[in-house]
């Protein structure tokens, strides 16, 4: 992102985007978004991808909260990065779920959050 975006500028749009592109950055697998938009009033996408070890998890979440907070001064609350099972990541906007690949398998969040129809 070439000019930092304050975080009341930043939209939702905005900060998809540089968590797609950070994840694929970091060789983040199987990246899924989900439109929350009128659907939840938890944020307007939901983003949820693999690691393939818990070190590979907590690194992807600790690189992608930094991007947060360099390019749209965005803290983010994060839960469960020292175990790097499932890190939850949340920038109000779009909410970012990696898990390690038989977690993820395990709780099938898609199934949950994605539209009736959708393929998984």
């Amino acid at each position: 992102m070439s000019a930092k975006a304050t975080n009341a500028e930043a939209t939702s749009e905005q900060i998809l985007a540089r968590v797609i592109s950070s994840l694929e950055d970091d060789k983040a697998e199987d990246i899924v978004t989900i439109d929350l938009r009128g659907r939840s009033s938890i944020g307007d996408y939901m983003v949820i991808c693999s690691g393939r070890s818990t070190r590979q998890v907590s690194a992807i979440a600790e690189k992608l909260t930094e991007r947060l907070k360099h390019d749209f001064d965005r803290a983010c609350k994060v839960e469960g990065k020292d175990q790097g099972d499932w890190v939850l990541i949340d920038s109000s906007d779009v909410i970012v779920h990696v898990f390690r690949p038989e977690v993820r398998e395990f709780y099938q969040l898609e199934k949950m959050w994605m539209p009736a129809g959708a393929p998984v």
